[in-house]
């Protein structure tokens, strides 16, 4: 798939929003990608996985034991990874703020974690996920991504593969372009509070 084809993906499921966003880290931004919306539908979801899956390097893709991804918005592209890549998937949760493996989930020491993300913007989910999951004997070997909006400047400490890099400006929220400020500001995502 191109980039091309992938945006069509989300514009074809109404996942490419315009406006004014609160993102999860608290920046703001005039574009936003639901992720929840183009995994709606299992089809889309599979088809997404399997490409991202075909771009990993073999040597990480034959290494790879697990998947574990953040919920809320990892579950879905982690568990259609874990499809693609023929091995389980688990997630880890926040249920007091920190990351952790609940449900009986655990991880035999040592075994290789591709950790799996929907958007990756300032990449804090994503550390804190890992550091869940090397805490309880996992090791992290790569990161993967429906969507990176860092613009390029994530570091994750694993080598990071998103599907798609889109690069949108991002603001504080007390330096704002005014074409945003005159637009009310909306928090699409799954988590209410602003960090």
């Amino acid at each position: 798939m191109t980039d091309d084809e992938i945006l069509a993906e989300f514009r074809a499921a109404e996942a490419l929003l315009e406006g004014h966003f609160i993102l999860s880290s608290g920046l703001r931004s005039p574009r936003y990608l639901q992720c929840a919306r183009v995994l709606a539908d299992p089809a889309r979801a599979s088809r997404l996985a399997s490409e991202l899956v075909a771009r990993l390097p073999q040597e990480i893709r034959s290494s790879i034991d697990i998947v574990v991804s953040p919920a809320m918005g990892g579950v879905i592209i982690g568990h259609e990874m874990g499809r693609a890549l023929g091995v389980e998937a688990l997630f880890v949760e926040r249920p007091d703020g920190v990351f952790e493996l609940r449900r009986g989930f655990r991880l035999e020491p040592g075994q290789r974690v591709l950790m799996m993300e929907d958007v990756v913007t300032t990449g804090l989910s994503s550390r804190e996920a890992i550091t869940a999951i090397e805490a309880v004997g996992g090791k992290v070997i790569a990161a993967g991504a429906l969507v990176d909006r860092s613009n390029g400047s994530v570091d994750l400490g694993v080598p990071f593969f998103p599907l798609i890099r889109i690069d949108v400006p991002s603001y504080a929220a007390d330096a704002l372009p005014a074409e945003l400020r005159a637009i009310p500001a909306v928090k699409p995502g799954s988590r209410k509070e602003v960090v």
